[in-house]
This record gives C-alpha cells, sequence and structure tokens, in this order.
C-alpha cells in the first residue's frame, strides 16, 4: 500500500504536468498597419458630446469623428460606426489604410452608449444605458444612429473649416463594434440593410442577454439580406448566466454561411478583451471594403422553403402608392385584386394588366373582404356592424348584422367565416354565416380574432390572434361549426412589441399559412412551424392574397403602399374546389 505523502506527491506532479499542459491565451501583437508609419498623412479626431436625443430621451454621451486628410467636402465620404467609444487603433488604421487605397475615404464615428444623469450624484447613480441600447433587437438604436447623431455629426467641420458631408447609400457604411457594441452593429445592419451592410463584430454577445440568441434562427428563416461580416472570438471568452460567447458566435457564423451571407471569421483563444480584434482589425476592414464600390450582394440561402416558393430574379413590385390605409386584397376568379384604401373606404381593382382604377366608393366599408363562391364580394361594413355581399356592378345586399367584422373567409359550400374582435369586456368571436342567412359565434376567447383563412382541402380554419403569438386552428365539421381548439401556429414576435399582430392569412395550395406580421410575412408549414420570413421593402403589411392571372403572384397590402411578387407557388382560393395537399414532414 502506497503512503499517503506518496499519493499526495502523484496528484501534485499530474496537477503540475496538467498546468504545463495548458496553453496560455495567444499574445496578439499590433502588425505595422496599427501603428503610426512615415509618410502617411494623419486624419484628424475631434470630441463632442450629444444630449439631445429623442429616442433615448434624457442621455448624455461623449463621441468621438475621425477625419481623415484625404477627405474633400465635394465628395460625401464613407462612413465607419463603431460603439463603445475609440477602439482597435482605428484612426491609425484608417490613416493607413487610406493612404494606400485599400479602404475608401471613411469618417469615423466612435460614439459611447448613453447614460441619464442622476439628479444628485451623490446620492445616486446615472442610469447607464449600454445593455438597453446595445443588447436589444429592434430598430430603435439604427434610428439613433440615422435620425439623430449622424445628422449630428454632419453640423460639425474639421479644424481647417471642412464641411463634413457622409454618404446615404448603405453600400459606403460599415459598423463594428465588441461585445454588445457587436451585437448593436449587427442588429443595426440587420434592421437597416439600405444604411450599413458592412459589420466588424468582435466578442459579439449573441447570447440570452435581451434576445440575442434569437438571431441564429432568424437568420436561418429570413430571406438574405445585403450585408457582409466579419466575426472575430476565443474560445476563452464569457460563459455565464446568458449563455456561452464562444459557442454562440459559432453558431451564428454557421447561421450566416447556411443563409447564403458572405461571413468571414476568425477564431483565437483570447478572453473577452480587446486584444485579438485589435490585431486583425487591420485585415478586417481589408475585406469588409474588399472591390468597393461594387454594391455588397445578397447570397443565396439553403433555407428549403425559400428555395421552394421564391423565383430568381423576381422581386417585390409597387403596384401603387399614395394612399392612406391599405386592406383587405381580394381576388375573383379572373385573377384580379381589390384591396380598399380604410381611410376614405374607396375599393380599388389591380387588373390583369397591372393598372389599378376605381371600383367603388362606400363610406361603409371596412378593412375585411374576401370573395365567395357565388363570385360576390363580401366585406365587412364596421361603421354599422354589418356583412355585405357586393354584386359585379357593385350594388351592396346584407347579409348579416350585428356583427362587427374584420377579416372574412368565404368557403366552397358557401359557408362564410367572421372574426370579430372583442371591445371593451366583449370577448372576441369567430362567426359563421350559412348561405341561407343563418348566423351563429363558433368560438369565443380570443384576445383579438383578426386573419382567417382556411385549409387547401377546407377541413381546417385558421384564426389569427392579432395580440399573442399564435394562430388557432380548428376543424371543421360537417356542419359548418368548429371543433378541436388549438393554439397551432407559434410565430416569432419583434423585441419592440408583445404581440406577432399577425393581420391577414392565405394558404398555397401545398398547405403553407402565409401571416402578415410585425416581422413581415411569416410563412408556416403544415405543422405549424414559422419556416421562413419575407420581408416587405417598406417594412410594413396588414394583408395578403394570391392573385394573378395563374394565382401565382402574392399581393401585399403595406401601409400607404401596395406591392406585389410572384412566386414558384399558387394560392388556394377558398371558394375554388378544396384539394388535398400532400402531407407534412413532421
Amino acid at each position: 500500500m502506497k503512503s499517503p505523502l506518496h499519493l499526495l506527491l502523484v496528484l501534485c506532479l499530474a496537477s503540475a504536468i496538467a498546468v504545463v499542459g495548458q496553453n496560455p491565451p495567444t499574445a496578439f501583437p499590433l502588425g505595422p498597419d496599427s501603428l503610426p508609419q512615415s509618410g502617411v498623412p494623419k486624419g484628424e479626431v475631434q470630441k463632442f458630446t450629444f444630449e439631445n436625443s429623442k429616442i433615448f430621451p434624457g442621455t448624455v454621451r461623449d463621441y468621438w469623428v475621425y477625419i481623415p486628410a484625404q477627405y474633400r467636402p465635394e465628395q460625401p465620404a464613407c462612413v465607419y460606426v463603431n460603439q463603445d467609444g475609440v477602439q482597435y487603433q482605428a484612426p491609425t488604421v484608417f490613416d493607413n489604410l487610406i493612404h494606400r487605397k485599400e479602404m475608401p475615404v471613411t469618417i469615423g464615428v466612435f460614439v459611447m452608449h448613453g447614460r441619464v444623469r442622476a439628479a444628485n450624484p451623490d446620492a445616486a447613480l446615472d442610469r447607464f444605458n449600454r445593455s438597453y441600447e446595445y443588447d436589444g433587437l429592434g430598430q430603435d438604436y439604427a434610428r439613433f444612429l440615422l435620425e439623430e447623431l449622424l445628422p449630428e455629426v454632419e453640423t460639425k467641420r474639421a479644424s481647417d473649416g471642412r464641411a463634413i458631408r457622409l454618404s446615404r447609400s448603405g453600400n459606403d457604411r460599415a459598423i463594428g463594434g465588441a461585445s454588445s457594441g457587436a451585437i448593436a452593429a449587427f442588429t443595426a445592419a440587420w434592421e437597416r440593410p439600405d444604411a450599413f451592410t458592412r459589420v466588424f463584430s468582435a466578442i459579439g454577445t449573441y447570447v440570452g442577454l435581451r434576445g440575442g440568441d434569437r438571431y441564429p434562427t432568424l437568420i436561418r428563416k429570413y430571406e438574405p439580406k445585403p450585408i457582409r461580416i466579419f466575426l472575430q472570438d476565443g474560445s476563452n471568452d464569457l460563459n455565464i448566466y446568458g449563455g456561452d460567447w464562444w459557442m454562440a458566435n459559432q453558431t451564428m457564423e454557421r447561421a450566416l454561411v447556411f443563409a447564403g451571407y458572405e461571413v468571414q471569421h476568425v477564431w483565437g483563444d483570447g478572453g473577452h478583451n480587446g486584444q485579438h480584434a485589435t490585431a486583425l482589425f487591420p485585415d478586417a476592414m481589408r475585406w469588409l471594403w474588399k472591390d468597393w464600390p461594387r454594391p455588397v450582394a445578397t447570397g443565396q440561402s439553403k433555407n428549403a422553403t425559400l428555395g421552394a416558393i421564391l423565383l430568381p430574379g423576381e422581386e417585390w413590385q409597387l403596384v401603387s402608392d399614395g394612399y392612406r390605409f391599405t386592406e383587405g386584397p381580394a381576388v375573383n376568379r379572373k385573377g384580379e385584386v381589390f384591396f380598399t384604401d380604410g381611410a376614405n373606404s374607396r375599393t380599388y381593382r389591380i387588373g390583369l394588366d397591372g393598372k389599378v382604377t376605381l371600383w367603388h366608393s362606400d363610406t361603409k366599408r371596412g378593412d375585411g373582404q374576401t370573395f365567395g363562391p357565388d363570385g360576390r364580394l363580401y366585406a365587412a361594413a364596421v361603421a354599422e356592424d354589418k356583412i355585405l355581399a357586393y354584386d359585379a356592378e357593385g350594388k351592396a345586399s346584407v347579409i348579416a348584422e350585428g356583427i362587427r367584422g374584420n377579416d372574412l373567409a368565404a368557403a366552397h359550400n358557401g359557408n362564410l367565416y367572421v372574426t370579430n374582435p372583442g371591445v371593451g369586456n366583449e370577448p372576441g368571436r369567430v362567426w359563421l354565416i350559412r348561405p341561407n342567412g343563418e348566423k351563429s359565434v363558433v368560438d369565443t376567447g380570443l384576445r383579438f380574432p383578426n386573419g382567417i383563412a382556411m385549409s387547401p382541402d377546407q377541413t381546417l380554419l385558421y384564426v389569427g390572434d392579432f395580440r399573442s403569438h399564435w394562430v388557432y386552428s380548428f376543424q371543421i365539421q360537417p356542419d359548418g361549426t368548429l371543433a378541436h381548439k388549438q393554439r397551432y401556429f407559434w410565430l416569432h414576435v419583434p423585441d419592440a412589441a408583445d404581440d406577432s399582430a399577425a393581420d391577414g392569412m392565405r394558404v398555397d395550395r401545398d398547405g403553407r399559412l402565409y401571416v402578415a406580421t410585425r416581422l413581415g410575412i411569416q410563412v408556416c408549414d403544415q405543422a405549424g412551424r414559422v419556416q421562413c420570413i419575407l420581408p416587405t421593402p417598406n417594412g410594413r403589411i396588414s394583408n395578403l392574397s394570391f392573385g394573378g392571372e395563374n394565382f401565382d403572384t402574392l399581393f401585399a397590402t403595406c401601409g400607404d403602399r401596395v406591392y406585389k411578387r410572384r412566386l414558384n407557388v399558387k394560392g388556394a382560393q377558398s371558394w375554388d374546389a378544396p384539394n388535398k395537399p400532400a402531407a407534412p414532414r413532421l
């Protein structure tokens, strides 16, 4: 038997060997691009304070502006925005790279997060906005930069009097940062790719602090955006309550590659600091600005649903604009689309030739409308709590009263289903109106029943709850009543909202459900899962429908505009004969 002392020596030796075997984090020395070089013109850096934000009221923050020596006001400069102030020896790097024409003439804006000063600093702390501004998803921080800070920068001048003029093109703008500043940079580009297309992300906080862990899933589902991104992280990064930074950055990289983005990454063994990022920053800038001014391209996603429904080269097209609030696109048997300007209750027709003409003017109209199997246009007259039917000449008939309808779905057998959002303490309802005019409530209890659609075989009714993230599924019984209610389709919700705002809905002949939501058109499979998301050009949508000669063009009402996009699928029209789609993959 070995003595306790011998065992202790063995353990100590094993421990020493283990320590020797552990490689310490690599040192990251700076290269010549990060150091001042002789003969290179030096730009200037000016410091300012900004405290007039309306988006983040009450905040004060410092920011610095780098103006390269080569900048001339006659040509608006490219822009690089960095969170958390000046990092990465950026002014020196910019001097060297601009001098060698390895990046364009670029004005740098280095901004701190905001803080709300305490009324009495001796008794209370300031409110620190860093996580709120940087880690949160949504448009607020991008809006702050675009609507407040960058216009403020353009009021300044270089010390020699040169006016500052910044390019408005997203292709001429890059944004970067470290940790929470990195996810803020990515979010700004994700929300506004028209304004930022090049992203530098160091030790990015894509974890569960304020929803950043959702990005890899959203990236895989969204139609790709024109963004180029450089990622850096190290295996000794943080692993704490919010998540594992090292694993999260790798998950981001895999999601970006899957979705077809132009992404570069450099992994190391560094910790949660800026040493590695500072060393590689010059190479990152070269890569982000490579082939400028050629625009950053949109990639090809491996998302099978996007591949199945989208047609290469077919983008959104503007059909018409200048309205106040477009709603309720309904399609007749010819494929003509009828939509309403809810502000003045005028109904317009989009012909197969694409021309928009006024079809009818009726102040009683609401927003929901659909064609029935009898060829009439059914609509909700909200002002009078009536459901109307319009013939080909626009003559209206009352088919039901006492229903404050929203959206409608007409079945092939003549049954009409109407959503009736609750008002005050009144519960939301779903109504059934039979061809003989008999009406009955077939469901109650949804917070705000809104969009409504039927499966292609017309055995299931789908009802969107505007004030939740659910679309409910019901089985339609032989007598038209509903059974087996389930919260079935799970929708994504934006960070700045508590609901999906599920509005208009339609299905294609393969059984996919298309839902107009705050995030765009969420496309769900028959099993209730969101498989892809199609954003609209202006970021708004209230309703949609499949129209056109072959019913393969998606029409979307988007605030003051109507857009269309031809797809590789055909819409299932509820007034048409039911068809049974193939079973989904479970």
